[in-house]
């Protein structure tokens, strides 16, 4: 047995681990976890889920990260098929040269494919393209009984939604078929905006949708009035004019304790407050400058020490979301805790690609806060109160505690139960025990 945690480094337990080397051989894999193993596989990529999605206490986690090869790319039709195991990371550095993009993808492209598509991840775009499910034309899923199937929107379409999104709880994703978007180069033509509150972040983001296709804020949560913040927007340039990348920094060891506390997070969300406020509002970025900033800290979760952090994620609808924003930042503030990475965007009216995707129109607010125990599971009891009263949901790739009663209300027992009926009995996690009882 090998000790294995997810990002936050809340908690590291026992797993039996086994890499698999070759997509082509799974059904002899498959062999060793049947009806005798009931409920303990669960296909892992790299590990980046925030929370216990990821983690399989005591039983079985499958790797995927010998599952890495490009198996076809047609410029012509826009699509590549891949293993699940490739990173984001790669893809993109073999799409961006030859003219094309991943249409979405996360603020870290250190995830591979299939976790990409469990998780149905989201960008800064999501009100233009989605989420990566809308762009994923196909995959092969092997299931425990040894079969190896095509789902799509028309083959194998009910297992097709179940999976998109579906926590990798419905089978082991071996390759998938993904859908590009054509691009000039590297470049991102980008504008920060400071605004003072969230009534003219509002403003912002609702004005910024039909010219821009990724917009996203930054929000302060502790200096100031704990609502202002920059607002960030963008577009793929259209000429190969060169910009600088950043060089990759390291945080090199597990800190002792968190660096990041009230002192801390004051000094820093001021001084960033007034760089970006003085610094020239439009700019180019290489899109991984853009994109996936904290990529360029390697390691970067150790800094909240050994009791690691939590990430808090929710969706609100636009009826009654924008006041639960506010509340939110209210009672966060009113805490003490707070967040570097305070996250606040919009998402669009798409429908969902999956069963249990979490996006739905409306506002979305992603904070991190370290593990400080009691203190901060209350903090979350408050926020879930409000997410809950408007009808709000909670993104399980970063949840670590939420109750099975929020999970209820937020995905719909309707939907929930629908999903349960794809499940692969062999698949299990600890999200999955702590919400749906397998």
């Amino acid at each position: 047995m090998t000790k294995f945690g997810s990002w936050g480094n809340l908690v590291k337990t026992e797993h039996q681990i086994e890499y698999l080397q070759d997509a082509y051989n799974l059904p002899e894999t498959f062999n060793d976890f049947k009806e005798e193993n009931k409920g303990s596989v669960l296909a892992v990529g790299n590990g980046r889920s925030y929370g216990d999605v990821c983690t399989n206490s005591g039983k079985k986690l499958l790797k995927t990260e010998f599952l890495a090869h490009i198996i076809s790319f047609e410029p012509e039709k826009q699509t590549i098929e891949c293993e699940s195991g490739v990173m984001l990371k790669d893809l993109q550095r073999f799409l961006v040269p030859n003219g094309f993009m991943l249409p979405v993808t996360p603020g870290t492209q250190l995830i591979t494919v299939g976790g990409a598509i469990a998780n149905d991840v989201h960008c800064k775009n999501h009100h233009m393209f989605g989420t990566f499910g809308h762009h994923v034309e196909s995959f092969t899923l092997a299931r425990s009984d040894g079969e190896i199937l095509r789902c799509s929107a028309t083959e194998n379409k009910e297992l097709y939604k179940a999976t998109i999104g579906g926590i990798g709880l419905t089978g082991v994703i071996l390759t998938a078929r993904l859908k590009l978007k054509p691009v000039c180069g590297p470049w991102i033509n980008a504008e920060n905006v400071p605004y003072e509150n969230l009534d003219e972040f509002y403003q912002l983001a609702i004005s910024s949708e039909a010219n821009y296709e990724h917009t996203v804020s930054w929000i302060d949560c502790i200096t100031g009035n704990g609502e202002r913040g920059i607002f960030m927007r963008g577009n793929n340039a259209s000429d190969p004019e060169y910009c600088t990348v950043d060089r990759n920094i390291k945080v090199p060891f597990m800190m002792p304790f968190s660096l990041v506390n009230r002192f801390s997070l004051f000094a820093f969300n001021k001084m960033y407050y007034l760089a970006q406020t003085m610094k020239s509002s439009k700019y180019k970025a290489h899109y991984e400058k853009f994109f996936y900033p904290l990529d360029n800290i390697l390691e970067w979760n150790r800094i909240y020490g050994p009791k690691g952090f939590f990430q808090y994620q929710c969706v609100v609808p636009l009826d009654g979301g924008f006041e639960a924003i506010k509340e939110m930042q209210k009672v966060i503030s009113e805490s003490g805790q707070g967040s570097f990475l305070g996250v606040l965007k919009t998402f669009g009216k798409k429908e969902p690609a999956g069963l249990l995707s979490f996006p739905k129109e409306g506002f979305t607010y992603a904070l991190d806060f370290p593990n400080l125990g009691a203190k901060t599971l209350k903090l979350f009891e408050s926020l879930d109160a409000i997410v809950k009263n408007v009808h709000g949901r909670l993104y399980l790739a970063k949840d670590a505690r939420q109750p099975k009663e929020l999970f209820e209300t937020g995905y719909g027992t309707e939907l929930i139960n629908e999903f349960v009926k794809f499940r692969d009995p062999a698949m299990s996690s600890d999200l999955s025990r702590r919400l749906l009882g397998f």
